[in-house]
């Protein structure tokens, strides 16, 4: 049975920060993360600071909360975060003072998704792969968004816990000719060619440039004009390869090349975190791709893993529908507000999802 209003116990203020905009909740201990009390998005830019649209937020919804849990979009580094696309500096002490609380914790919004997947319902996720879950296994979490956002959660006595992870900006590791010309190109531009070059949303413009101006493949003049006019390249790509009256071979290519790339990565995580609880992904492209991650460009790149290949193909594969980065610093928040819960969250790498 649920408590009574006015019966909850703590409350706990929750908090997805992005560059755009802030989706603030208050959930309490008794209710758990899904049953909100309050809920309320905000421009980000109308604001100042957090501590000033927070303060906003729970004067018009009357409530008084007693700690805080906000994940933001950017490196989170001793309790101090600086947002990727916003001017705002955010400290947690200096936050909980300002909001008259005893604890407010930050981390980065990958971290929040990963900790959002031990509550999700079945209609919040979308089945790429079949597979076994091994029930307390490690689980995996990529995030192709604007960047290649990586983290991984392990099993406790309390329960699943996030942890943050770098690997997007891991060394590329060829796996195709294609792919080795590719790297050889890159390196003419960089000194360091990550994951995140190729296998993500500023990737791909990458990906389309290479096949156009190194292996020779014709530009539709559509498509060329569409590029020319817009800062956010990866959009136009993306519509013509997935849009079934248009032929385009190059962004067809460019798509093919990618989800390969994508693929090997998604099995170098699993690998690396023995991801036998299943992968995870999120992000705006993951959902958009969701469809095309089921065919065997991804897939067969994905289980191609010489002696380890009989594990891979036992993992499952999922794609997180919607934005569930609130529910996730909910969910931590309110494991921290426990007695056993009492610390830190995971340090929290660079954002990668788009906002």
């Amino acid at each position: 049975m649920k408590p009574k209003l006015g019966e909850e116990g703590p409350l706990l203020l929750a908090g997805d920060i992005g560059g755009t905009k802030t989706d603030l909740a208050v959930v309490s201990l008794a209710r758990g993360p899904r049953d909100v009390l309050a809920k309320r998005r905000y421009p980000s830019a109308d604001y100042s600071g957090l501590a000033e649209v927070s303060r906003v937020f729970l004067d018009e919804v009357g409530l008084k909360v007693d700690g805080a849990c906000f994940d933001v979009a950017g490196p989170v580094l001793e309790g101090q975060a600086q947002l990727t696309n916003l001017t705002w500096q955010i400290d947690e002490t200096a936050l909980a003072d300002a909001l008259g609380v005893d604890r407010t914790w930050l981390l980065n919004d990958l971290v929040a998704i990963a900790s959002a997947i031990p509550v999700l319902q079945p209609d919040e996720l979308y089945h790429v792969k079949e597979g076994e879950a091994v029930p307390g296994g490690a689980i995996a979490v990529l995030a192709p968004g604007t960047g290649l956002g990586e983290a991984y959660l392990v099993a406790s006595d309390s329960g699943y816990r996030a942890q943050a992870s770098e690997g997007g900006h891991a060394a590329f590791a060829p796996t195709t000719e294609l792919e080795l010309d590719l790297l050889r190109e890159m390196w003419k531009d960089f000194d360091h060619v990550s994951f995140e070059r190729v296998a993500s949303g500023v990737g791909i413009p990458n990906l389309y440039e290479f096949l156009r101006d190194h292996r020779g493949m014709p530009e539709s003049p559509r498509l060329a004009s569409e590029l020319v006019q817009t800062e956010d390249r990866t959009r136009p790509i993306l519509q013509a390869a997935l849009d079934p009256s248009v032929d385009d071979p190059l962004a067809d290519a460019t798509m093919d090349l990618f989800l390969h790339i994508l693929g090997t990565e998604a099995a170098n995580i699993s690998l690396k975190f023995l991801a036998t609880g299943g992968l995870y992904m999120a992000g705006g492209i993951a959902q958009v791709l969701r469809e095309r991650l089921r065919t065997p460009v991804f897939l067969d790149a994905f289980v191609k893993a010489g002696r380890f290949t009989k594990m891979l193909e036992q993992v499952p594969v999922y794609v997180i529908m919607g934005e569930v980065a609130l529910l996730g610093a909910a969910s931590e928040g309110l494991r921290l507000f426990t007695p056993s819960g009492v610390g830190s969250p995971a340090e929290s790498g660079t954002s990668s999802q788009m906002q």
